[in-house]
């Protein structure tokens, strides 16, 4: 089977598994996906938020945290390849590099935005840095100024498609329309791009395919398409070393195509999240905002539909009724819990 080679970092099996906050993907998920071969990725974004000052001093405790799971993680997995997920729209976005840098994470994956600073953020460290790009606008925009600014070039691009959850790069059009998106072409263009910064820098940077990846079929696709691995998130919420609440789990392995719809996000981009009682009373009437965890920089408090960070917050510890239920297109196809071991074997079957 082809392994996943970035740079000095050698995964045996293609396999990143996506960034899902808040606290679907900590240590223990991560850990699990590297230990069997592929890349456990933790999620930044409001990671602390079961620490004990977390209401108080939300930036400590998130800081904190971050250092806790990565080195959790790390020695879990026998010190595998373990990267962290941080979105530039993220609040203090900077400062959750340089922890998650100080820690010796090796791979940071930064969508949600255009990671621009980047690369001056990592300098002289051993962390490789990967965008999340959607198109291949985005990821000239990306390379072309790194390049520019910066003297360097990505070590890895994940292209995320229309079909994965969390904040995605379309519009609501787009997504409503979803064959109006060739993703496959778009892939390949960007294929393209990269070649001219492999030369430049006479480096391989791999190209991950993602969003809605969910059976080995779709692996061999794009790998067949000149990817270099995949990134999955949705098939790896049912599983016994996910870190989110059973409660959780069991909406992804009891939800039906129909109950996946498109929503806003307070950032401003549109995610895919399981109908609910949250979703039915925030069309209806705007919830009570009693506190500001100054989660996202677009985000303000007096205007925002509702409160991201607590919807979240209340999904991972399974008060699924109050809860934001970020899920990929194909999550309603999954219908019992494995382990990670299974569905990574499961993934990379066909291979």
């Amino acid at each position: 089977m082809k392994q996943l080679v970035i740079g000095d970092l050698i995964a045996n099996v293609p396999v990143i598994q996506g960034g899902m906050g808040i606290g679907i993907s900590r240590s223990s998920l991560a850990s699990a996906v590297s230990n069997a071969g592929g890349i456990g990725v933790i999620s930044g974004v409001n990671i602390g938020y079961d620490e004990y000052d977390f209401e108080n001093n939300t930036l400590k405790a998130n800081l904190r945290a971050l250092k806790k799971h990565i080195q959790i993680a790390k020695e879990k997995s026998n010190n595998s390849i373990i990267g962290v997920n941080l979105m530039v729209a993220m609040s203090y976005y900077e400062e959750h590099v340089k922890s998650a840098v100080e820690s010796k994470c090796d791979l940071i994956i930064s969508g949600a935005g255009l990671p621009l600073k980047l690369p001056s953020l990592v300098k002289n460290s051993k962390t490789k840095i990967a965008p999340i790009v959607s198109s291949s606008k985005a990821a000239n925009l990306i390379l072309k100024i790194w390049d520019k600014k910066d003297n360097t070039t990505a070590d890895l691009i994940i292209v995320e498609g229309p079909k994965a959850g969390g904040h995605l790069g379309f519009s609501n059009d787009e997504l409503n329309d979803i064959n109006s998106i060739n993703y496959d072409d778009d892939f390949k263009n960007i294929l393209n791009i990269v070649k001219n910064y492999e030369k430049k820098y006479n480096k391989k940077i791999p190209v991950i395919a993602a969003g809605g990846i969910s059976s080995s079929h779709d692996v061999k696709k794009y790998l067949d398409l000149g990817a270099s691995g995949v990134q999955v998130g949705t098939r790896f919420v049912p599983t016994y070393e996910c870190d989110a609440h059973e409660n959780f789990k069991s909406i992804y392995i009891n939800s039906k195509k129909e109950d996946i719809k498109i929503v806003k996000s307070p950032v401003g981009l549109p995610g895919r999240a399981i109908k609910n009682k949250f979703l039915d009373s925030i069309t209806l009437s705007r919830p009570n905002i009693r506190k500001c965890y100054n989660c996202l920089v677009p985000c303000n408090p007096k205007s925002t539909p509702y409160c991201i960070s607590a919807a979240l917050i209340n999904a991972v510890k399974g008060d699924i009724d109050n809860a934001l239920l970020f899920c990929g297109a194909d999550a309603y196809k999954i219908n019992e819990v494995k382990s990670v071991k299974e569905v990574i074997n499961e993934l990379v079957s066909e291979l």
